[in-house]
């Protein structure tokens, strides 16, 4: 019975050290992604001092939640902390991205490849709604600017053919991107279409108007000589 008793002790000390693990990286992971949230949410205001700060906080927890589960590394690869990683992810390139700052590398944010590449799938979204953004003031070299990046996330996420076990569904990322990337370069044509419209009714208009305050000097000469 002594041994029923020691294993008894051990399962439940292994499972409480493990439960403690796992709420604490869950309450880790929900502040990494609601920091990485708040981080894209004021780029997109172009509140660089707010979205740097957030973004501070979050690469805080994230250090911390690796050295936390540096003991569990099912926990660490559980499904609620790569996606807080993803989320990460995303929101640091897209901070970068819009601020025209270099694209962090993967090794700089020392993330995985598949994280990595899912959450630069997700940039191309927020990259369109900075588009859109620009898109209502008017047609700018901003908003090319930011679809050329997204072709060229999109051109990266096309040649990663692996099966979905080892990229973390990535296939099905790609698939988005390549919608939101031709949604807005849809976007983006029309935009322009309307600006040379706007542009060549402008012009015709004031054409128009000199036409009309040039004195019509043939029929004044007409008059004179009857």
């Amino acid at each position: 019975m002594d041994r029923f008793l020691l294993i008894s002790e051990f399962a439940h000390k292994s499972f409480d050290v493990r439960n403690q693990a796992r709420d604490m990286a869950l309450t880790q992971a929900r502040q990494v992604i609601r920091n990485s949230s708040q981080a894209i949410r004021a780029i997109h205001r172009l509140e660089i001092d707010l979205a740097n700060e957030h973004l501070s906080q979050a690469r805080t927890l994230v250090e911390k939640l690796k050295t936390d589960l540096v003991d569990h590394p099912d926990l660490f690869y559980a499904g609620y902390t790569q996606d807080a990683l993803k989320e990460y992810v995303e929101a640091m390139v897209t901070c970068a991205l819009i601020q025209k700052q270099d694209i962090p590398l993967p090794e700089e944010l020392d993330v995985e490849a598949a994280v990595y590449l899912n959450g630069l799938a997700e940039v191309t979204g927020e990259l369109r709604r900075r588009c859109l953004d620009i898109l209502r003031q008017g047609y700018s070299d901003e908003s090319e600017r930011l679809l050329g990046i997204m072709d060229e996330i999109y051109s990266l996420l096309i040649t990663v053919d692996y099966p979905d076990a080892l990229t973390n569904g990535l296939r099905r990322q790609t698939d988005l991107a390549r919608g939101i990337v031709e949604r807005t370069r849809g976007d983006i044509t029309i935009s322009i279409r309307e600006q040379r419209l706007t542009s060549a009714m402008k012009n015709l208009s004031k054409q128009l108007l000199q036409e009309d305050l040039v004195p019509n000097t043939t029929e004044f000469s007409t008059e004179d000589g009857d």
